[in-house]
């Protein structure tokens, strides 16, 4: 996450709340939000350095792949999961979305969106797997194998019946030649275009 999706996560999580992070990397966000907001933070990650480096941060972080399931979890055990940049890196996407609203009243997840205008470029003109920022890797070494678009999670949501409760486009690497009036509302307009990360806020229907 971001700097801009710590302030939506923020804005998002109550005080004193439960915290699950999927992916939590280095404890980054769980450490921001315990600061900030006072809550009970648990993280999950796979790279056991980044591991080492949240527990010296105080941070409760356990060593698990995301593609086993949450079953060490049981119903409702936190207000809120949060799954920045990796839904599309797991296996089953559905499967870990319904899971997280098994644990959870709440969900916060974040991915590239494939669907991005220069991605759409790449693929069509260059006629090559696109590269960015947010989609860093080349396509035989990336570990994005479910790559989707705001539209594409949408109807995942109708599919299992979850409720999107808010939505939010980000262009995380604007021209600065651009009014920042001028970007926002133009990525409002047309999200699945001019947004290259998808933030939404989920809960079961």
């Amino acid at each position: 996450m971001n700097n801009i999706d710590h302030r939506l996560a923020e804005k998002w999580i109550k005080p004193n709340s439960k915290v699950l992070d999927l992916g939590c990397g280095d404890g980054t966000l769980l450490a921001h939000l315990q600061e900030r907001l006072g809550v009970f933070g648990y993280g999950i990650e796979i790279d056991p350095d980044k591991i080492n480096e949240g527990i010296t941060k105080g941070l409760n972080i356990v060593e698990q792949d995301l593609n086993d399931g949450l079953a060490r979890f049981a119903d409702n055990s936190f207000d809120t999961v949060v799954m920045a940049r990796a839904l599309q890196a797991v296996k089953n996407p559905e499967t870990l979305l319904n899971d997280m609203l098994r644990v959870a009243k709440f969900g916060i997840v974040t991915f590239p969106n494939f669907a991005y205008w220069q991605n759409r470029i790449y693929l069509g003109i260059k006629g090559i797997m696109p590269m960015s920022e947010t989609l860093p890797h080349q396509w035989y070494n990336t570990p994005n194998i479910h790559l989707c678009t705001f539209k594409d999670f949408e109807r995942l949501c109708h599919d299992n019946n979850i409720r999107i409760l808010d939505t939010v486009a980000l262009w995380d690497n604007p021209n600065p030649k651009i009014p920042a009036f001028v970007r926002d509302k133009a990525v409002k307009k047309a999200p699945n275009l001019l947004a290259d990360v998808a933030v939404f806020r989920i809960a079961k229907g």
